[in-house]
């Protein structure tokens, strides 16, 4: 046999359907594709068409990222701004917005910017570690009123998976 002998098996090729030439033929005028609708059109549809819905390239924010709805928001004061207290002065909130340093709808965070220079009995929600050496040093108190829990004592770690339950079922499978 030579490559000029070679031929499709029988059936394996088949004539290419001649659509739009003729009624008589059957598949002439909308050459089988009904009458109207998108599907008669020769355009189709773009790409990344839905049929109507929201596509998903319209459904995605535009820019990465995301707003985190538990984050913490504080009205924020530098130990410098402390300097109008008087020695021995006790901060408070209630002291800071007399004093016109927070607005009082947050809760507030000392920040370590600047000298401290008095001895200040300070109460707050966060203070920086700067900030409360400085205080502590100059022979001030720090207290924190939304102190973070300390964690749970640890539970004991979970085993790998394919261990622990449904071992038995596995020997039994194998065997």
């Amino acid at each position: 046999m030579h490559l000029h002998e070679l031929k499709p098996a029988k059936g394996a090729r088949h004539k290419t359907k001649r659509v739009g030439r003729g009624t008589g033929s059957g598949h002439g005028k909308t050459s089988g594709r009904g009458q109207k609708g998108q599907n008669a059109r020769s355009q189709g549809f773009r790409l990344g068409f839905e049929g109507g819905q929201m596509p998903l390239a319209q459904r995605i924010p535009k820019l990465p990222g995301f707003k985190n709805p538990f984050k913490k928001l504080y009205d924020v004061v530098n130990l410098s701004k402390l300097s109008r207290f008087e020695d021995g002065a006790t901060i408070d909130a209630a002291a800071l917005v007399e004093a016109g340093l927070v607005h009082g709808n947050r809760e507030i965070k000392i920040l370590g910017a600047g000298r401290m220079k008095r001895r200040l009995s300070v109460e707050v929600h966060a203070i920086s570690n700067s900030a409360r050496e400085a205080i502590e040093k100059a022979g001030g108190s720090v207290k924190v009123l939304a102190e973070k829990k300390a964690p749970a004592e640890e539970k004991a770690p979970s085993p790998p998976r394919g261990e622990g339950r449904g071992e038995g079922q596995t020997e039994r499978k194998l065997r």
